[in-house]
């Protein structure tokens, strides 16, 4: 047998014990984590509907005749899916569940106009919201009681809503010429309660105003979120208790539901912004608020896919470190740039220092996506200055370099890449690429969809993700050629992720005011990177080649950045 022929086979015979306990361990996991989100959906009734261009789904219990319409709606950068749990667990407690999604934002193609705070922008949301809610009061099961759910700016959006008064409609500027106001409730069809998740409120609701703000009002934050937000909350419900706002109780209702001016405040413990959303504790008091407004005894039951996810893509993590092991053999040494610590750190830190200060003057309004254009040319700057930093070093006086000390992997004869010694298998690496790429769209991202987040992009977002898709290419080829070879020192994967969290947070000091949303992604970043680097890894181990994950964690993080932030005008 050849040297690529043994590269190219599979090797099924190389799995140990241990993998096959791990395999076996992990696609447990995954079956219990899946069985129950499939399971918590038997007996409801989906339907996706479009309002215009704005996508819909309703649900509901199979049997349901008559019942209140809560219609819920998410915030910036978020989607019907994000919105699930408390959609799950209004359905499966007899209420109607209307979730959509705002312009901009999921699947719905129409860009969201205007900046952050201006009253086009606002006009926008309130347009697809009032759309929306004139559809749920036409569903048959509709019986007359109706409730906003919002989440984050929805919150916001949900409370100017409910104000029916002329003075609420957002005033036309100079250079803004005047649209249509949004559609108004009639009468009948008068907001009965409000449930405001995290939100920031742009302006002060003070006591209540039959009219001018909304009835029956629940607040509800995450004990980790930042304080200047939750206290917009704690000073609304005071205006009602004519109390100082460090007097209000949590789980205490102020006011009184026959008038509307009930308000409470509650706050889900160890959970931040998008945490609260699959907090049991937030769950259950919109449940119980709901309930106590329309006089309603539910059955109690809480979504608690939190867990169950968990569980789910614990599985799916622990599954990829056997599997890797079938993986082809591609190259015959371990290719990379071989940098001890010093000059790997050297290589790693001026670009992290560099790339914001590159970038600070520099506008970033080419792509249609929001902060999407910045990503990408943080991405590709970081990258060249990397590739740059790889070029100086080696130009430096070192010892004899070892045939797998090359910049990067040029072609040779016969499909095999590499040079000197190290025989690459260009079959093999398409093999490789072509299964990990399989694994995570499949067994990660599909789930994600699903259960988590929109994650695979429409056909509207496909110009923007081949942008995206060459810009963390560039900086994924580059990172992992930098962190990989013979002498390449341990902890080097982390340093370079965390160094590139920390220019993204530099990027954001310097420009606090365009960049404030990057501040979103960068924990689901850190999250990517930790699981990248177990993947990473174990690729590597196995296959020798860093292009392997760099290819595949490229394609995935530009998916996930291109769904993620909103279309933007």
């Amino acid at each position: 047998m050849t040297t690529a022929s043994r590269a190219t086979g599979w090797h099924l015979g190389r799995w140990r014990l241990i993998d096959r306990l791990i395999a076996g361990t992990a696609l447990i996991l995954m079956l219990i984590g899946l069985s129950w989100l499939i399971g918590a959906d038997r007996g409801l009734s989906k339907t996706r509907i479009r309002v215009g261009q704005t996508p819909v789904t309703v649900s509901m219990q199979a049997e349901t005749e008559q019942a209140p319409v809560v219609v819920i709606a998410h915030g910036f950068s978020g989607s019907r899916q994000m919105m699930a749990s408390f959609a799950r667990t209004l359905a499966r407690n007899g209420y109607v569940a209307v979730n959509l999604d705002f312009p901009g934002h999921g699947a719905n193609p129409r860009p969201l106009e205007g900046e952050i705070g201006e009253q086009r922008r606002t006009r926008i949301l309130l347009d697809a919201l009032a759309a929306v809610v004139d559809h749920a009061s036409t569903l048959p099961q509709y019986d007359g009681r109706l409730a906003l759910l919002g989440h984050s700016m929805a919150g916001d959006i949900a409370v100017r809503y409910a104000d029916r008064s002329p003075a609420a409609e957002p005033k036309a500027s100079a250079d803004e010429p005047r649209q249509p106001a949004a559609p108004r409730l009639d009468p009948a069809a008068d907001l009965d309660a409000l449930v405001a998740v995290s939100p920031y409120l742009s302006e002060e609701l003070g006591a209540h105003r039959p009219g001018r703000t909304p009835d029956n009002l629940l607040f509800i934050y995450g004990a980790w979120e930042p304080r200047m937000i939750l206290e917009q909350g704690r000073a609304a419900v005071a205006a009602v208790a004519n109390l100082p706002s460090d007097a209000i109780q949590p789980s205490v209702t102020y006011g009184d539901h026959g008038d509307g001016s009930a308000r409470r405040l509650v706050i889900a413990d160890h959970v931040e912004h998008i945490g609260v959303l699959y907090s049991a504790r937030a769950l259950r008091a919109a449940l119980d608020w709901l309930d106590q407004v329309f006089e309603r005894e539910s059955s109690g039951w809480v979504d608690a896919r939190g867990a169950w996810l968990g569980l789910y893509f614990l599985g799916a993590i622990l599954l990829a470190w056997p599997l890797t092991r079938l993986l082809p053999r591609i190259s015959s040494e371990p290719l990379g740039a071989d940098l001890g610590g010093r000059r790997l750190a050297l290589a790693a830190l001026l670009p992290a220092l560099l790339t914001p200060l590159i970038l600070w003057p520099l506008p970033t309004d080419f792509l249609a996506i929001a902060i999407a254009d910045y990503i990408a040319l943080h991405f590709l700057v970081y990258a060249a200055l990397t590739a740059l930093m790889l070029a100086l070093i080696r130009r430096q006086p070192s010892n004899p370099p070892s045939s797998a000390q090359t910049a990067g992997p040029p072609m040779g004869r016969g499909g095999a890449i590499g040079r000197g010694s190290a025989s690459v298998s260009a079959s093999a690496f398409g093999v490789a690429v072509l299964a990990v790429i399989a694994y995570q769209a499949l067994i990660i991202a599909l789930p994600i969809d699903l259960y988590v987040a929109a994650f695979l992009p429409d056909p509207h977002r496909f110009g923007t993700l081949l942008v995206l898709s060459v810009a963390t290419l560039a900086w994924f080829i580059a990172d992992e050629w930098l962190t990989r070879g013979r002498g390449a020192f341990i902890g080097r994967y982390a340093l370079t992720k965390v160094l590139f969290l920390l220019s993204l947070i530099l990027a954001v000091v310097l420009n606090l005011e365009e960049l404030f949303f990057l501040v979103i992604i960068i924990p689901a970043i850190l999250i990517l990177f930790v699981v990248f680097g177990l993947f990473s890894g174990w690729i590597y181990r196995r296959t020798g080649h860093p292009l392997v994950a760099a290819l595949a964690n490229a394609l995935f993080l530009a998916t996930a950045i291109a769904v993620s932030f909103p279309i933007a005008d």
